[in-house]
């Protein structure tokens, strides 16, 4: 029996014998934490030794991976040594985007597929990055680290809490670093905010939304071999949250002085999906598991509340939400980029006519050019500029590749650590389970152990 299965089955008895024991008792549909295994030791605030250089290793060239690689050798101490894919076209074109910089062509493996085992083995790699689809993300992760290498996997990095535990697992074991590749924590109005909540001008933050909605329909197609229709047409639940989550957890300090303790989801009917297959193929599909919209909520151990949405099928503007409510402001980013405060959270020092202040009312496009100018993360004032010049989703694929080898060269924390890529990625199978079961309450692992408030805290690591 798989372990998901195995996680609803012992739950379901649970709650019918508490049922029948104690009506009022919560069912709350618990999950599994198996013990740390013997000899390990946590990843929270872990730092390896400093690099001189960051030698990397690219699998995967398709939609994500070459920008990647440009994207590399703009970063000081980076060194591309290494690509892979199964078509060789797209290593060349790969290739060639080096050539165009006059940089050194990358070790080149492709056709096979286990091709990207003989560049993981390779001696003179520091760090694995996999841009490939999500099925491949867990094994390929947990081979680099067996092999003794960081690993830097995208979103999400692994779709069941099988894989989650093994990643966890593995990276406390090798003592290798383990990090998803999640962007829009590093978008610019994102690192802005953050800046101003560590800081205190939202008060006590008590809910935060994030969400992806992104009408796929034009880009289904350039997905190879289907695998992204075909995982959503395969699974239930919120199966790409992490570009809102993240933020969210950030701000809230997730594992690091809270954890969520409790999740609950529901989904529309699948419409959307169904209406592509048959759109494209001329054939209805036998079944469609993922419904067209999903919407999730979570409460934390210190009392706070997290709202996640996913709809990749309908035709609404792309959306990531990102919103906090405080005690004493509010921030939002989509559709309309703002904030709003209580008037004695301002002064005349961070925005002009702080004196006409409404928390009803967003402040003015004068006041948050003053307010941002004076809450600049310092991560933008550092490497914005060029972040922009570079690209990457304005700049935020930059910032994010920038920050890791950074970490990476300078011996400090991760900005993302192992922990953040369980809890982000663990969102999927854990909305599954909730709405497989009517929707009903799930408990959310604690993938540290206990270790959740070891660290007061969330913030950036910086060189001394």
């Amino acid at each position: 029996m798989k372990l998901r299965n195995l996680i609803i089955a012992v739950a379901t008895i649970g709650i019918l014998t508490a049922c029948g024991e104690k009506k009022t008792q919560s069912m709350v549909i618990e999950t599994e934490v198996p013990e740390r295994p013997e000899g390990q030791t946590d990843m929270l605030g872990f730092a390896a030794e400093p690099l001189d250089t960051v030698r990397v290793g690219f699998i995967g060239l398709g939609m994500r991976g070459p920008e990647a690689v440009e994207r590399f050798t703009y970063i000081p101490g980076a060194k591309v040594v290494a690509i892979c894919d199964l078509d060789s076209a797209r290593v060349e074109d790969t290739q060639k985007r080096l050539d165009k910089l006059n940089y050194p062509r990358a070790a080149a493996y492709y056709g096979d597929a286990e091709a990207w085992k003989k560049l993981v083995e390779r001696d003179d790699l520091d760090l694995v990055y996999i841009a490939t689809d999500w099925k491949t993300h867990a094994p390929m992760g947990l081979y680099a680290m067996e092999n003794g290498k960081h690993v830097a996997i995208e979103v999400p990095a692994a779709t069941s809490l099988e894989e989650i535990w093994d990643l966890v697992n593995t990276s406390e074991r090798t003592r290798k670093h383990c990090m998803m590749l999640e962007n829009c924590v590093y978008d610019f109005f994102e690192l802005n905010t953050l800046n101003m909540a560590q800081q205190g001008l939202f008060g006590e933050i008590l809910h935060t939304e994030g969400s992806y909605i992104h009408n796929l329909k034009e880009f289904w197609g350039e997905y190879w071999n289907n695998w992204r229709m075909d995982f959503n047409r395969e699974h239930r639940g919120d199966v790409y949250p992490t570009h809102g989550f993240g933020p969210a957890c950030q701000l809230l300090d997730i594992h690091r002085g809270d954890k969520i303790n409790t999740l609950v989801a529901m989904d529309t009917k699948a419409v959307g999906g169904p209406a592509y297959i048959k759109e494209t193929t001329g054939k209805e599909p036998e079944s469609f598991a993922n419904g067209d919209h999903t919407m999730t909520m979570m409460r934390t151990e210190n009392g706070k509340t997290i709202h996640i949405q996913h709809d990749v099928m309908n035709p609404r503007p792309y959306s990531r939400m990102y919103q906090l409510t405080g005690t004493k402001g509010f921030a939002n980013k989509y559709p309309r980029s703002g904030y709003a405060f209580e008037p004695e959270q301002m002064d005349s020092t961070v925005v002009p006519d702080y004196e006409n202040l409404s928390a009803h009312t967003w402040i003015s496009d004068e006041q948050q050019e003053a307010l941002t100018k004076k809450y600049t993360h310092p991560i933008i004032t550092e490497v914005g500029s060029m972040a922009k010049e570079v690209g990457g989703h304005g700049g935020m694929d930059f910032i994010m590749d920038y920050r890791l080898v950074y970490c990476l060269r300078n011996g400090l924390p991760l900005d993302m650590d192992v922990y953040d890529l369980a809890e982000w990625s663990a969102m999927a199978p854990l909305s599954a389970i909730s709405i497989e079961n009517g929707s009903a309450p799930v408990a959310f692992p604690d993938f540290t152990r206990g270790g959740w408030n070891k660290i007061k805290g969330y913030r950036h690591a910086y060189k001394k």
